[in-house]
């Protein structure tokens, strides 16, 4: 079995609404398991673990924080959707809906697309699209 590298994100509370969103966003098959599932009693439909694999491939894996966990909030990480597919386009304005763009797609000296945005979840997001080469 090949390796996978995939964000783990944590929430605070809103798990559920930031899974289905990035679902509504990417499309794909979304799995999600509360602590009661797991038999836990203190936040029962607080989501313990959640998984949304994606047809193009992407796996992006959420929860909130268990109980008497704080939630820590940083800017240590960024999701970061790149190649020469249109549909990140696509991915960019749904991603950008509610949040805050901080640099928009657009061209850059590279010759890519390249944009960066904070989701409506506090999520930073990076997407570069690629020009296409000259032949």
């Amino acid at each position: 079995m090949a390796s996978t590298l995939n964000p783990y994100i944590s929430f605070a509370g809103d798990a559920r609404q930031a899974m289905e969103f990035y679902e509504q966003v990417f499309g794909g098959t979304l799995t999600l398991n509360t602590f009661g599932d797991m038999g836990a009693e203190e936040q029962p439909d607080a989501i313990m673990h959640g998984s949304l694999v994606t047809r193009d491939g992407y796996t992006i894996m959420g929860a909130d924080n268990p109980p008497g966990m704080p939630h820590q909030p940083g800017n240590t990480m960024t999701v970061s959707l790149s190649g020469d597919d249109t549909a990140l386009r696509g991915y960019w304005d749904k991603l950008s809906e509610g949040g805050n763009v901080t640099m928009p797609l657009e061209k850059q000296m590279w010759g890519d697309e390249f944009g960066m945005l904070t989701d409506r979840f506090g999520v930073s997001w990076m997407v570069n699209i690629s020009s296409p080469t000259a032949e």
